[in-house]
């Protein structure tokens, strides 16, 4: 799965640590779904796109490997 956080944070001008903290994880769990090693829970997902004001789909897209 692929996401956008990183362009999303960029924008906000905010850190991994900002981020972390605002939804409630360490610093690393946010960097390892930034780079594709960590797929967040629903509820995660769901914090860090309500915290964005996007849409979970604006923020995650699947990949063509994850449909199959």
């Amino acid at each position: 799965m692929e996401n956008t956080i990183r362009v999303e944070r960029a924008k906000k001008k905010i850190t991994q640590a900002e981020l972390a903290d605002k939804v409630q994880v360490s610093r690393q769990t946010i960097h390892a779904i930034e780079t594709g090693k960590f797929v967040p829970s629903t509820v995660l997902a769901l914090k860090i796109a309500n915290f964005f004001n996007v849409k979970l789909e604006e923020l995650f897209k699947l990949e063509d490997t994850d449909l199959h």
